[in-house]
């Protein structure tokens, strides 16, 4: 059985990498692929559990390392317990947000060493990568307020200052330089464009990795 497809969506808050990540499943699922949705952190029973935590606004004093621990505690169940699992099947697996996240978040936008999260990174993820990621760009801004127009409070990470967020744009750019084979990077379009732009590239992705062209 061939191996399936691991796909990440990331980007900063207010991008729409959620409702592009639910899109693309529904897109993979008309062309009769097998599908796992997922998210990071969370997906597993233990690992919802923990992102509980981490976006609790009663915990605004958790610093980035501690952050980083706890984020990579859920990964190492998320990619045991499902990711693996189901990659293993033949599936192709969308997860909202991977690994990029805490290099961004933690590394770039914490100051915790990028070289720390890779080797902890690696082991946790059993050497997993991503076969493509799309990261989605917003205006810091205008991310925050997509968010706040949801008519709910924002969490504990969203609510970090306005540089915090701007730090992280950075570094997802930071991020589509320094690995452009696996990363997609969507600027900031209407909805409908960025689901075509996704749509086409994952066209030419599902073509790569099957030899030929996936029924719809």
């Amino acid at each position: 059985m061939k191996r399936g497809l691991f796909i990440t969506l990331d980007g900063p808050e207010g991008s729409g990498k959620t409702t592009q990540a639910k899109a693309l499943a529904v897109l993979l699922r008309k062309k009769g692929l097998p599908v796992v949705l997922t998210r990071d952190p969370g997906g597993s029973p233990i690992a919802e559990e923990i992102r509980g935590l981490l976006l609790d606004r009663r915990y605004k004093g958790l610093r980035p390392f501690a952050e980083m621990l706890l984020y990579e505690t859920c990964r190492a169940s998320l990619v045991a317990e499902i990711i693996l699992p189901a990659l293993q099947k033949g599936k192709m697996v969308i997860c909202d947000r991977f690994s990029d996240a805490t290099r961004v978040y933690q590394g770039m936008g914490g100051d915790v060493p990028d070289a720390l999260i890779r080797q902890i990174d690696e082991i946790v993820c059993s050497d997993l990568k991503p076969d493509v990621t799309f990261i989605l760009d917003v205006e810091s801004r205008e991310g925050l307020r997509r968010r706040l127009t949801q008519h709910r409070l924002l969490d504990r990470m969203e609510g970090k200052p306005l540089r915090f967020h701007e730090a992280v744009r950075r570094g997802y750019r930071g991020v589509v330089r320094q690995d452009p084979k696996r990363v997609r990077f969507i600027p900031a379009l209407p909805m409908e464009k960025v689901k075509k732009k996704i749509s086409e590239e994952m066209e030419r992705v599902l073509q790569r990795h099957f030899g030929t062209t996936v029924r719809r």
